[in-house]
């Protein structure tokens, strides 16, 4: 039988108390909320704004076109992979989550990202 990682598991339940989370969010927003999108993420991560900073139109801006490599700030500092494949300790700190939402929100679309949107990128996240 092959040991069990617990901070693997701890991962785990961190990422889904989070969806979790989003989800009651949605639902209370939205009665007709009926679960986060992958696709949806996708189609997130792939898409420019033109509400935020006009040097960050999308995510793809800093973190590449591909979630499972790495990305580069335009100051030029490495960004780990956002892809949870790639990072396996990506979104395991809700505060940590938070904060890069707020943050990366603001700057790309303008604004802060809603329940749904924070829900669809951490699904797409995962299924890289």
């Amino acid at each position: 039988m092959r040991p069990r990682n617990p901070s693997a598991t701890a991962s785990a339940g961190s990422r889904e108390d989070q969806l979790s989370k989003y989800a009651s969010a949605a639902k209370a927003a939205n009665p007709a909320f009926s679960g986060f999108s992958a696709e949806r993420g996708k189609t997130l991560y792939n898409q420019s704004f033109t509400g935020g900073k006009p040097d960050t139109p999308a995510c793809t801006t800093c973190h590449g076109k591909d979630p499972r490599a790495a990305g580069r700030t335009l100051a030029g500092k490495a960004i780990d992979p956002v892809a949870v494949s790639a990072a396996p300790s990506r979104y395991t700190d809700p505060a940590k989550v938070e904060k890069w939402f707020k943050r990366n929100c603001s700057e790309v679309l303008g604004r802060e990202c809603t329940v749904l949107e924070k829900g669809d990128w951490l699904s797409f996240m995962l299924a890289q």
